[in-house]
């Protein structure tokens, strides 16, 4: 690991609590959504691509969606 960080390390160690929080927060907190997009958009296309490979089946309703009943 580079001696760089060993320093970055150290001086986020050494500051006060609130202090630490609003930095990790801060780096965190964009990462993560952007990861959070990343993962959203990647099952998107892959249940895009499952169902343009495989079809829908007749016994698959959307959510929210009533299903037809011939009663």
């Amino acid at each position: 690991m580079p001696d760089w960080w060993d320093d970055v390390e150290l001086w986020v160690a050494q500051l006060p609590f609130a202090l630490q929080f609003t930095l990790v927060m801060a780096v965190l907190l964009p990462l993560c959504v952007v990861a959070a997009w990343l993962i959203d958009r990647g099952v998107d296309w892959g249940i895009h691509f499952a169902r343009a490979r495989f079809g829908r089946t007749r016994a698959e309703h959307p959510l929210g969606s009533r299903a037809k009943t011939d009663s």
